[in-house]
Formats: structure tokens, sequence, C-alpha cells
């Protein structure tokens, strides 16, 4: 009786056998206070592959046996974390990413260690990362892995990181993008400190321009949602080879005549094209929504005024459709001398297709000049994005000063083009 009581009671407490599901691992979220104490650094790998695509397996450096080796793997590198919250953008990169490509994708979360309210200890912690990396990327040649496959994505310091992963393997890792890569501290510095065009077989880097308290928010954000964009926009986001910015404003740096490379993930399409063999820096411009697309236009304008004039010219544009741009077409006053053609800029957020109707707005670089006019013999308009479209022209035009003045255009005839 009491053995048979005893495997009652032990039957009893036997769990019943279930399946277990893997474990799904999701990026470090930290409490604000560790931004005042700070966090000792730890850095954890997240893959996601195929099959699974919706939960992320932990690896590390000997654990990548659920890494496809044949297949492209991205490291998906964060910066700077001064509240300890995961990236707002994360997921949704995390799906572009896996959306437009059949890859591995390992995202680095090193969130203890890079929130801290002291910058500087995430700064340096850094190196240590890339250390952690570049060990992971040792093991993954040592199982049949390549370094063409490898393509680090970095954001702010992050790209940092990227860099100095790229170091340790002498420039041969396939690509490297950097996100607005941080600058304190980093300015000035040694290739060897900071993210360098040497650094991989491709290095391309997306700086945006904002100013003052938004630096830590701002800049980061808009490289990341316009990389994001870019994988699968229903526009092209076009950049053009150029010395300065100021010089791309100025239509120094387009032909209506040229194919350019496009902005972002796809870019690597563009490493064989002539065009790739440019100095270093490209310029662009982009629209305040997603998806960020600017259409440019050129405008030729020939004046036959005795007297030189100077001064801006707005550009208003209608459309078959109805729909009406307008934008100012130099940023820089410029001069019109008789006969001598000027080449403006113009760019607008908003595609209008085949136009009906243009207006010219003419504004005069001096404060005293009542009577001023600006005599057209010719202007010409061109679009830059979509270069099959027709040239439009207007012959014999007269703008009074800061009058807006509407008018048809025709087809230029064919020795205008």
């Amino acid at each position: 009786m009491f053995h048979w009581l005893l495997l009652c009671l032990c039957a009893a407490v036997i769990p019943p056998v279930v399946s277990q599901e893997p474990k799904c691992h999701s990026f470090t979220k930290l409490p604000v206070t560790d931004t005042i104490i700070g966090t000792k650094l730890v850095v954890r790998l997240l893959l996601y592959t195929g099959k699974n695509s919706s939960c992320a397996t932990l690896i590390n450096a000997t654990h990548t046996s659920l890494l496809d080796v044949n297949k492209k793997i991205i490291f998906l590198i964060h910066g700077y974390r001064p509240f300890g919250s995961p990236p707002n953008w994360l997921n949704k990169m995390i799906r572009k990413l896996q959306a437009v490509d059949d890859i591995n994708l390992i995202i680095v979360d090193w969130n203890r260690g890079a929130t801290t309210i002291n910058y500087s200890v995430a700064v340096a912690n850094t190196k240590r990362v890339a250390e952690i990396l570049g060990d992971m990327i040792d093991n993954i040649l040592k199982i049949g892995g390549s370094l063409n496959l490898i393509h680090m994505i970095g954001v702010s310091l992050g790209a940092h990181i990227s860099g100095f992963v790229g170091s340790r393997f002498s420039g041969q890792i396939g690509r490297i993008t950097g996100l607005d890569p941080a600058g304190p501290l980093f300015r000035g510095k040694g290739v060897e400190d900071r993210l360098d065009p040497a650094d991989a077989q491709l290095v391309d880097v997306l700086h945006t321009d904002f100013d003052g308290k938004k630096y830590m928010v701002c800049d980061h954000q808009r490289s990341v949602y316009l990389y994001i964009s870019s994988m699968n926009s229903t526009c092209n986001i076009t950049v053009y080879p150029c010395t300065s910015y100021e010089d791309f404003l100025d239509a120094r740096c387009t032909e209506h005549d040229k194919t350019y490379p496009i902005f972002g993930y796809h870019i690597e399409k563009w490493r064989n094209n002539h065009l790739m063999k440019f100095p270093n820096k490209v310029y662009f411009q982009t629209s305040t929504q997603a998806p960020y697309c600017m259409y440019y236009y050129l405008l030729d304008i020939i004046t036959w005024n005795k007297n030189t004039r100077k001064g801006y010219i707005t550009v208003g544009m209608t459309g078959e459709n109805g729909a009406v741009v307008k934008a100012e077409a130099n940023r820089y006053a410029k001069s019109f001398e008789k006969f001598k053609e000027v080449t403006l800029l113009v760019s607008v957020n908003e595609d209008v297709g085949n136009i009906s109707s243009i207006s010219l707005t003419f504004s005069s670089a001096y404060l005293v000049e009542p009577k001023l006019k600006l005599g057209i013999l010719r202007m010409k308009l061109r679009s830059l994005t979509y270069p099959q479209r027709p040239h439009l022209c207007r012959y014999d035009i007269a703008l009074q000063k800061d009058l807006e003045e509407e008018f048809q255009l025709i087809e230029c005839q064919s020795p205008e083009i």
C-alpha cells in the first residue's frame, strides 16, 4: 500500500510533455535612471533570417550555426542612446531590409554602453564593440563566409564602429554605410579613430544638415528615414557629383543628358558605372515628407536688356492635372547680361507631369529700381529628373519687377535642343 501511494504521488508531479517554442529576443530597453548612473558595456547580437523574420535569435561569435554564409550579412549598429530607449526607427528598418533582400540581419544591441549622460563614455565603448564584431566576423570566415557579403550599416556612433571593424579587415569588407556619423570627438581625428573611405570596398555616407539643439535627435533620425525610404521608394532620390552644395544649387553640376546615381540602399548597383569615379561628394535636396523626393528642372534664360540686371527668378508650374508648384530658382542673386545664357536649377516637391503653363517673377537684387524690367529673348525649361520629356520654350517676353507673369509654353524648335 505504501509503495502504491508513493507511485501515485510521483506520478502526480511529472510535468506533461509539451513542445517548446524558440524564445524571441528583443532590443534592450533601459530605464531613464540608467542614463544618470551609466551602464556597463554589454553587446547582444540579434539575428533575423528568412526562417525567423519576426523572431530574433541571440547569437555570439561562437554561435553562428543559424547564419547562411552564402547570403549577404548585414550588421545594423545604432549610436548614442542618451535615454536608454530602443531607436524609434529600428522596427521599420528591420521590416524594410527583410522586404528588399533575402539576408542575414544582425542587430547590434549595445544599448548597455551607449546609454549614459556622459557622451564621452559611449564614445570610449565604440572600439570595444568593434572588437567584439571583429571576432564575430573572424568566425564567420572560418565557417565559409566572405567579406564581400558583409554590409555594415552604422548610425551616428555606429558608423564609426563600422569603420573600426572595416579597418581591422584592411578595408576588404564589402560595404559600410554611415548614416550621419557622429561629429563630436571624431572631427579632426586620424583615419584609425573614425570612419574612413578606405574602411570597405564601398563606403557610402549620408550627412544631414540641421543645427543647434536639434543635432542629437533630428540629424540622425532624418538620415535613417531617408535611407529606409530609398529601399523601395515610389520615387528615386537622384544624387549629383559636385564640389560643393552651393555649386549644386547654382546648376554647375547638372547636365540634362546624363544619367546620375540613385541615393541609398541600391547605390551599390552603380559601383561599376563611370559616374562612381567622381569626386567623393554628391549632393541632393529632399522634401519634408516621405518619400522625400524632389523634382528638378533646368531653366535657361537669355535676356536682351542693354544693361545688366541682377536679381532672382521665382518659377511657378501648372500641370495638365491642375497641380501647381512654385519655387525660387536661384538662391543667390544672378546677373543677367545681354545675349548671355544663364541656367538656373529649379527644384519642386511634386511632379506636375506635362506642364500646361508657367509663371515667372523677377525680383531685383537692388532696392531702388522702380521701373526695372527684365527682357527675355528666350527661356527654355528642361526636366532634369525626366530627361525624355520635351523641352519647353517661350520667346520675347518682358517681366516687370515683382510682378508674376503667367504664359503658355511651346515645344522648343529642334535646333534649340
